[in-house]
């Protein structure tokens, strides 16, 4: 499937209703589909994945939960804030427990897309709809997402991965540069440059690693700390892409980034325009801010890009979004 050959800079509004009503999911799996693009991830793409594993080498491709994070308070957006509760000081000094047992707790307050997570179909409305042609006001409210929480999906992420190191395929010394905008071709020309494993279809989870995350750690190692790396300008998915991520009926996406699509937008004014497309109007979950770079090296060393991959969110009720800590196993 091929995408629209050129944006118009100064219509993202024809633009986002042109590829919503073109990548537009609504009423594909019912009227009460609470599932989007899970939908073809099914038991033969379980088994698929399963089958991949080989070699028993395992990877968290999460970021750490910690202050020294990269959020800077952006729509109150902050670093996980983490404090015991009973510490090895409150067990040698006893903790009224029988038979000397002394023990630590702990607490964490942290809004949950602070770190590596996955964007729930709560989470972007367009023109006040929600996923499936919902309401926006009847799907979230003050007591979170009632139809489409992420708790919906808790036992279901969990298939076979497939990496896009587009960075080490076209990139300088494996990393985009920030505003880079990831096409089609670009992707297509990774898929041929990686071979076989790494072909894209129907029901997989789809990893684009960029090199920004790479990036911000060199910086934070020669003290420039984060930077803008949540919010700031980054290459990503362009809003071009649109039609081959429908296309292809992945059943998930996550990259390197905070924002998943190129930074800045596309468009003279926008904020986000491929989310509005793929979120509300594809059903399509978006993970973010996810660690690819020990898979990565691993994959360009043995040559094979895809691997079993479960990723399953934290199942808070009512949730729009929730941290994930993803295991890749190749």
């Amino acid at each position: 499937m091929t995408d629209r050959p050129a944006l118009d800079r100064t219509d993202p509004e024809g633009a986002i209703a042109e590829a919503a009503k073109r990548c537009s999911n609504w009423g594909r799996w019912g009227a009460d589909d609470v599932l989007g693009t899970l939908n073809f991830l099914d038991d033969a793409k379980r088994v698929e994945g399963a089958a991949l594993v080989r070699r028993g080498a395992s990877f968290s491709l999460s970021q750490r939960f910690d202050m020294d994070g990269p959020q800077h308070g952006w729509r109150r957006r902050t670093n996980p804030v983490h404090t015991m509760l009973d510490t090895g000081v409150d067990a040698e000094r006893g903790q009224g427990f029988p038979h000397g047992l002394g023990g630590a707790d702990d607490v964490v307050f942290m809004p949950l897309q602070a770190s590596t997570q996955w964007d729930g179909l709560g989470h972007i409305f367009d023109h006040g709809m929600a996923w499936n042609g919902r309401r926006a006001g009847d799907v979230v409210t003050s007591e979170g997402d009632r139809v489409t929480g992420i708790e919906t999906v808790g036992g279901l992420i969990a298939g076979r991965g497939v990496l896009l190191d587009v960075g080490r395929a076209i990139g300088t010394d494996g990393e985009l540069p920030d505003g880079f905008a990831i096409t089609t071709e670009h992707l297509q020309a990774t898929i041929a440059a990686q071979g076989e494993s790494s072909r894209v279809g129907r029901g997989d989870l789809l990893l684009v690693r960029t090199g920004r995350l790479t990036r911000a750690r060199r910086d934070i190692a020669e003290g420039r700390g984060w930077g803008e790396y949540a919010g700031g300008a980054a290459p990503g998915l362009s809003f071009t892409t649109a039609g081959w991520l429908h296309g292809t009926e992945i059943a998930g996406i996550a990259t390197d980034t905070w924002g998943f699509e190129v930074r800045p937008n596309e468009f003279d004014v926008a904020f986000q325009p491929l989310h509005q497309v793929a979120i509300p109007n594809m059903g399509l979950f978006l993970g973010e801010m996810w660690d690819l770079d020990a898979l990565a090296a691993d994959c360009a060393a043995d040559g094979r890009y895809d691997c079993w991959l479960t990723a399953a969110p934290l199942p808070v009720t009512g949730a729009v979004g929730a941290p994930v800590n993803p295991i890749a196993i190749k």
